[in-house]
């Protein structure tokens, strides 16, 4: 059996950036993607599959896994929504009730919920039996206790949704994979596609770079202890209350 490392959403900002790190410490890494695609900058040893994110591509994934005897030692789902057009909806965060409506709340729990969901179903039986990691990208504004300014009302439904099925899978997780840590990471305000439109409030020093809030994503990545799964903590290493 050899580990892998498995970036899902590797296309993205801060999955490009993860299957670069992965890789430059010498990680066989496995970057899953829509399209597949290869960025330049990451070397040949990387392995890259096509996914569209559907229950029986996911499904196909793993198999892959299974089939060539390897284990999982660590994944993290980079996948999130947050603005933009998903399935012909214009999407953007909502600020009042009336600004509710179906298809957006569709959309944000597909991406947001129900794709890392999907993962966090297939990848139990691969997970890698003496120690693994297995975190998704969540984000502060998920936390119920910590909601005090209202608004975003989607996403931060969505992210809330997703924390609470980690936190039921961690349940299982523990008889079926017991040496996984599960982790909800909160990344901060990165520099990406994802939180362009909303930088202007942000502090210069509170906007991060990929490659920061990744550095900071490895390291908790190593320090966590199975028996305290689920964790739900922020680039600083600081735990959030759910």
């Amino acid at each position: 059996m050899s580990d892998i490392y498995l970036v899902i959403g590797a296309a993205g900002g801060i999955g490009r950036t993860l299957v670069s790190a992965w890789a430059g410490q010498g990680k066989q890494v496995l970057a899953v993607s829509r399209t597949g695609a290869r960025d330049e900058s990451w070397p040949e040893s990387v392995n890259v599959m096509a996914c569209d994110s559907s229950d029986g591509d996911i499904a196909q994934v793993v198999a892959h896994i299974r089939e060539k005897a390897m284990q999982v030692r660590s994944a993290v789902c980079t996948i999130g929504f947050l603005h933009g057009e998903q399935n012909g909806v214009k999407v953007s965060p909502e600020k009042q009730l009336e600004a509710l409506n179906e298809a957006q709340l569709n959309a944000y729990f597909s991406i947001n919920t129900i794709i890392p969901a999907l993962w966090i179903k297939h990848l139990v039986s691969v997970m890698h039996p003496d120690h693994a990691t297995l975190a998704c990208l969540s984000a502060r504004v998920g936390s119920i206790s910590d909601n005090r300014l209202g608004g975003w009302y989607g996403y931060r439904a969505s992210k809330a949704a997703l924390n609470m099925l980690i936190k039921t899978a961690s349940v299982e997780y523990k008889r079926r994979a017991k040496n996984t840590s599960l982790l909800c990471y909160h990344p901060g305000t990165v520099d990406t596609v994802l939180s362009e439109p909303f930088q202007g409030n942000v502090k210069p020093e509170k906007l991060f770079t990929p490659e920061f809030t990744v550095t900071r994503l490895i390291n908790i990545l190593e320090t966590l202890d199975p028996q305290g799964s689920p964790y739900y903590r922020d680039w600083d290493d600081k735990n959030i209350s759910w």
